[in-house]
């Protein structure tokens, strides 16, 4: 039975860079797979900025350490990372998010992302992700993937007068 729990707390499965990586890398050696030192530092960085990051704010943290980075380097080490369920895509705002649950199953989840702050919080809820599919599959529809981004205002932002 799905529940609610501590997931929808933004605060609530983060990890440093360091700590999320070296959880990364355990997941890797159990199913066989190279967490090469490029794909670490990109997932690194992700995990350390704490909120969405585009490619090419990556790129532009690599080179500060990685002289051969370029465009295909990290879109290479995103690809491994997205395919691997350790981050996920945030197709309407272009951005990457580090995933709850790094050693888990992929999953799909839906993510709340404020309009204001662009934070991005990871909605637990196997219960949406369901009915999704419950909905999808009544009509004859075979889905293969979900993304559900719902835009709003987080919390914080709802609590302080808007600027602009």
């Amino acid at each position: 039975m799905a529940h609610d729990h501590a997931c929808t707390d933004p605060s609530h499965h983060v990890h440093d860079g360091d700590a999320f990586v070296a959880e990364v890398e355990r997941a890797c050696e159990a199913r066989g797979l190279r967490l090469t030192p490029i794909r670490a530092n990109a997932l690194r960085l992700i995990a350390d900025a704490g909120r969405p990051v585009k490619a090419y704010e990556l790129l532009d943290q690599m080179k500060a350490t990685q002289a051969g980075a370029a465009p295909p380097t990290v879109y290479r080490a995103l690809d491994f990372l997205l395919e691997h369920g350790f981050i996920h895509r945030l197709a309407s705002i272009n951005a990457f998010v580090g995933c709850h649950h790094p050693g888990g199953e992929q999953h799909a989840v839906p993510f709340l992302i404020c309009d204001r702050c662009q934070s991005a919080t990871e909605l637990e809820d196997e219960r949406i992700v369901a009915l999704l599919d419950e909905k999808a599959r009544a009509i004859g529809f075979v889905p293969r993937a979900q993304t559900l981004e719902v835009h709003g205002v987080c919390a914080a932002c709802a609590a302080r007068p808007a600027t602009g």
